[in-house]
């Protein structure tokens, strides 16, 4: 939903966006040696890069994700015909092989900063050792041939929270700007009388939806996805009062505006969930783990409320809050409202974007200078 929000953007705004996508379903089709191959170096992808920039001569190569089928060739090829790159980082790819830094639920930085032998070793990526390796292997072999420093002008991270990790991680800090995520404009009207708490997300583990239903027995929760059908969008009730499955994004949007507040229980490190500014936009203030980008995001007692991940008494605590302190709550979902309009909409997103192309462009036409790229940690 972010990539394609940002080329609407781009495109209501009379910028030329040239589109280049791969289905990573393809995978199924190749054998595990063949597909760890073009995970490192895609030949094809490669060649595509170089067609469409000598036929449309870009400014900018904006990457949302090279992993597997494109692979980071895709920057060697840009930068051979001396076009801008830069990649936004919307997981952590580049630092876990399972992309979410969870292992069995839980926060995982055992391959932070280092060669990532103890994710390949447990087979973290789909519970498979040769497609985890893809991943470290690939990541191995750019950061020893410099793709990483060199080839790619400017890295967006989406809070400052994700920005510590990639330096962490290893990237130049020079080069991480950030940018969060955007939504479009939407009505700030809301129900007189709000009620019930909303969840929004899929239904995997790491999102803690199961620690959620343990704790809301007695209030209305309903489980929505606004966007695409997944795997984990199975229909959840965590009370008997409220449940649904894969909704419409209007339905969704409804919703927000009818509840008293959106629940975030997550267990690993959101990023930026496009759900929270959702939120935001709708005046509904954020119940969310104090974790990772959330805890950034969502400013405790002005936009929302905040507790200990996996704390089910303290979540119940904070339920409570809202139920019994409606007004407050909804000075919260005023602030939340202003918030969006402050810093998240599609006129602040563009502007933002458009100084990040700059900074690309310009570190584009300096001098190449060779900088030694740390070595992974031993």
């Amino acid at each position: 939903m972010a990539v394609e929000r940002e080329i609407a953007l781009l495109r209501d705004r009379r910028h030329e966006v040239v589109e280049y996508r791969l289905d990573n379903r393809a995978i199924g089709e190749m054998g595990v040696i063949s597909a760890g191959l073009q995970s490192l170096w895609s030949r094809e992808a490669e060649q595509k890069v170089e067609r469409l920039v000598r036929e449309h001569r870009p400014q900018v190569m904006h990457v949302h994700n090279s992993f597997p089928l494109a692979s980071p060739a895709v920057f060697w090829a840009a930068k051979r015909a001396r076009v801008a790159t830069f990649q936004t980082l919307h997981n952590f790819r580049l630092l876990c092989p399972q992309a979410m830094l969870v292992r069995e639920g839980k926060m995982c930085e055992d391959c932070l900063g280092r060669f990532p032998l103890p994710g390949v070793v447990r087979g973290c990526y789909r519970g498979s050792r040769p497609q985890t390796a893809a991943a470290p292997a690939t990541v191995s072999l750019h950061r020893a041939i410099g793709t990483y420093w060199h080839k790619v002008d400017r890295y967006v991270a989406l809070n400052e929270f994700c920005r510590r990790k990639f330096i962490e991680g290893g990237l130049p800090s020079r080069k991480i700007m950030i940018k969060p995520n955007f939504a479009p404009l939407g009505a700030a009207h809301a129900d007189d009388q709000r009620q019930g708490a909303l969840f929004v997300g899929h239904l995997y583990p790491e999102k803690g939806h199961r620690r959620l239903g343990a704790c809301t027995r007695g209030r209305a929760v309903a489980s929505t996805r606004s966007d695409r059908r997944g795997p984990g969008n199975k229909p959840f009730g965590a009370s008997s009062r409220s449940r649904a499955g894969w909704q419409a994004a209007d339905v969704v949007g409804a919703a927000m505006r009818r509840a008293s507040c959106l629940v975030l229980p997550s267990l690993w490190y959101e990023n930026f969930p496009m759900v929270v500014i959702e939120a935001f936009a709708s005046g509904l203030p954020v119940v969310a783990s104090r974790i990772g980008g959330l805890a950034e995001v969502i400013e405790e007692g002005v936009t929302g409320l905040l507790f200990e991940p996996g704390n089910a008494a303290e979540l119940v605590q904070r339920l409570r809050w809202i139920e019994a302190n409606p007004e407050s709550a909804r000075l919260m979902g005023a602030r939340a409202r202003q918030t969006y309009e402050h810093r998240y909409t599609a006129a602040k997103n563009y502007e933002r974007l458009m100084q990040i192309y700059t900074a690309a462009c310009e570190e584009n036409e300096r001098p190449s200078r060779q900088v030694r790229e740390p070595a992974y940690e031993v």
